[in-house]
């Protein structure tokens, strides 16, 4: 997965310190004046994060084409979004997957992109 973000800083703190995804690179290109910083979950997965000056926005809202959001399995779903709150995270309420039965709720990056957390 890649991410172009608006606020580097912002988004390489949010990305790897509050959600604790695994720096495993992190390149400054200077002909691009762009960072692209590699990052690992847990489960192998690999998110790329990509700043570029003068980016355009994306719509996220309602239901726009393209990427609708990420989502990331987690045991604790509970504890994620106590976690997320007490870090002043907004996270929506709790629903149900009629499909599956299991409970999932949604959050934003610092870009408004929708993050999902589904209970493992």
């Amino acid at each position: 997965m890649a991410l172009i973000c608006s606020d580097y800083a912002k988004s390489k703190q949010f990305y790897s310190e509050l959600l604790g995804l695994e720096i495993v690179d992190e390149n400054y290109r200077e002909a691009r004046d762009s960072w692209k910083l590699d990052l690992r979950a847990p489960d192998g997965t690999q998110l790329e994060l990509f700043s570029f000056p003068g980016a355009p926005l994306r719509p996220s809202a309602p239901e726009a084409q393209g990427l609708r959001h990420l989502c990331f399995g987690v045991s604790d779903l509970e504890g994620w979004i106590a976690y997320l709150e007490a870090i002043e995270i907004e996270v929506e309420p709790v629903r149900v997957d009629p499909y599956t039965g299991k409970r999932f709720t949604f959050f934003k990056d610092p870009d408004n992109l929708p993050l999902e957390l589904y209970q493992a």
